[in-house]
């Protein structure tokens, strides 16, 4: 699910996948860009990748993700929910950075997936999970 959001007046993009909670953002979103956003976004999910400690070979991943299709909403309130509180979260960090060049996004977005998630109907603290331990299971199954 993508959410447009703006950031010191440059637009960026939150995408969270619905299933896992995973989220990377795209900072400084031109309309010059949109032409080659396929590219700007795998290379963006693979870099957080790295980052969350995920390791898969780039040629994987794309084969996973294969054409990217931006499609209308499906209403998913969860993932909705899940963004929603992720922007008021990036709110409060763009006040302790400044601006968006200061604001270290990989780092911050590793912040976002790793904190606890509950995916289910379940209220145990072992039906907690994270985003990046979700993502694990997915991509290397």
């Amino acid at each position: 699910m993508l959410h447009y959001f703006t950031s010191t007046e440059k637009k960026c993009w939150l995408i969270t996948n619905g299933l896992t909670k995973y989220n990377v953002i795209l900072t400084d979103i031109k309309s010059s860009d949109l032409i080659k956003i396929e590219h700007i976004f795998k290379n963006a999910l693979f870099e957080q990748l790295m980052y969350d400690g995920i390791t898969i070979e780039f040629d994987k991943l794309d084969s996973i993700i294969g054409t990217l299709d931006v499609l209308p909403t499906d209403n998913d309130r969860s993932t909705t929910g899940f963004q929603n509180h992720y922007l008021e979260t990036l709110d409060w960090w763009k006040n302790e950075f400044g601006s968006l060049e200061n604001m270290p996004i990989n780092d911050l977005v590793n912040r976002l997936n790793s904190s606890p998630i509950l995916i289910g109907k379940g209220r145990k603290m072992s039906d907690y999970t994270d985003a990046i331990t979700e993502m694990k299971t997915i991509l290397l199954e």
